[in-house]
């Protein structure tokens, strides 16, 4: 299997090559082409876990209940195109099965069969961080795309770092973090505009994003017309 990152500023996508045999799997809604030897399926299942507990504990991630599972159906080679919801970057991480990744809620995008997706409870400090409750957590070998909302960047840290909870998307789980205050003060953090920050520790890869997706949330939703009943 082959995973092809194409590039296209703030509208990147993924473009899949499938052999007889290999197995993808997706987040739902991230398909926009596939060949017609392609078989796709539902599921609430990926790796050996999975069933209706798992499908939930994704929704509370961020993601959604239901993958779409593919398999190539005959002897000829096969293409799939996967995009992100949100303009952004496309990013294909290499899991060497050294360290479990963790993705947070909405960046997970597709992963070889190779790779188990779980759930995990990030406690009560979740409950500050502004996201979700549970991040997907990734573990084995195989390749794995995630999406970025606006622009990615890959740092390797050693030591430590501060990053805004709205601008995290992945991270090996060597890093350890803590929830804080941008500033000491309360009044001194809400002058500054900014929210509460994931202050992390360690030797591992990270990846942000340029944008914080609820903040542009905020922003559009009082610019729109009401709903029509």
């Amino acid at each position: 299997m082959e995973f092809l990152v194409q590039d296209r500023g703030a509208f990147s996508w993924a473009l899949v090559k499938m052999r007889p045999g290999d197995h993808l799997i997706s987040e739902a809604g991230a398909l926009f082409r596939v060949s017609s030897n392609i078989n796709i399926d539902v599921t609430t299942r990926s790796g050996k876990s999975g069933g209706f507990m798992a499908g939930i504990k994704r929704m509370l991630s961020g993601e959604h209940f239901f993958m779409s599972s593919y398999t190539v159906t005959d002897s000829a080679d096969a293409e799939i195109g996967l995009a992100p919801t949100l303009q952004g970057q496309v990013q294909l991480i290499d899991c060497d099965g050294r360290a479990n990744w963790v993705c947070a809620g909405g960046s997970y995008m597709a992963s070889a069969s190779g790779l188990e997706l779980n759930t995990q409870f990030q406690g009560f400090k979740g409950m500050f961080t502004g996201e979700s409750l549970f991040y997907v957590a990734v573990s084995g070998k195989g390749r794995m795309l995630v999406s970025a909302f606006g622009r990615i960047t890959e740092i390797n840290l050693d030591g430590a770092l501060t990053v805004d909870t709205g601008h995290v998307v992945a991270f090996e789980d060597t890093l350890q973090y803590t929830v804080g205050k941008v500033t000491k003060g309360l009044i001194q953090t809400a002058m500054t505009g900014e929210g509460l920050v994931m202050n992390f520790r360690g030797r591992g890869k990270l990846y942000v994003q340029s944008h914080n997706p609820s903040q542009f949330g905020s922003k559009l939703g009082p610019l729109l017309p009401p709903r029509r009943a």
